[in-house]
């Protein structure tokens, strides 16, 4: 099977929907349908803050990559953040994230993108070696912090 993008459009809606449902699923994240609905929906309206890419054949995806776009004076311009990236679990394995890893990081890097970060579970080494294969690296003196709009806040 081939890790062939296609880039997300509003007609795909319904096909991605499922493929995020599964990997909220497997990472254990809590969203409801219409959350996902509309989080997604800018992205494949051409927002310029990101961009979706199904991930085998269009009519019948097997997974996902979701990019997300800043800046960053730091990394000297554009960067990214692969906030999602899946790709069902009877296909993996067959080197398809590599394969759309190899595809997409030199058209962004073409496009003008500096660096790109992603989030990896502590207690996923599998993901860990897959990514540090490919160039990522943990930074030193740095950790993640999130703040969350609607979370309760101590005065």
């Amino acid at each position: 099977m081939s890790a062939a993008l296609h880039l997300a459009t509003e007609g795909d809606l319904d096909r991605l929907l499922p493929l995020i449902a599964a990997y909220h699923t497997f990472e254990t994240i809590e969203q409801t349908d219409a959350a996902r609905r509309a989080a997604v929906t800018p992205l494949l309206q051409g927002s310029p803050l990101g961009a979706i890419w199904l991930i085998g054949p269009r009519r019948g995806p097997v997974g996902y990559i979701a990019i997300t776009f800043g800046w960053s004076i730091e990394m000297g311009g554009m960067d990214g953040f692969i906030d999602e990236f899946f790709i069902r679990e009877n296909v993996r394995g067959r080197g398809m994230g590599a394969e759309v890893l190899s595809a997409l990081i030199p058209q962004l890097a073409s496009a003008g993108l500096k660096a790109l970060h992603l989030e990896v579970a502590t207690d996923n080494s599998r993901a860990q070696k897959f990514y540090a294969k490919r160039g990522f690296k943990l930074r030193d003196r740095y950790n993640l912090m999130t703040w969350l709009a609607d979370a309760p806040r101590r005065p």
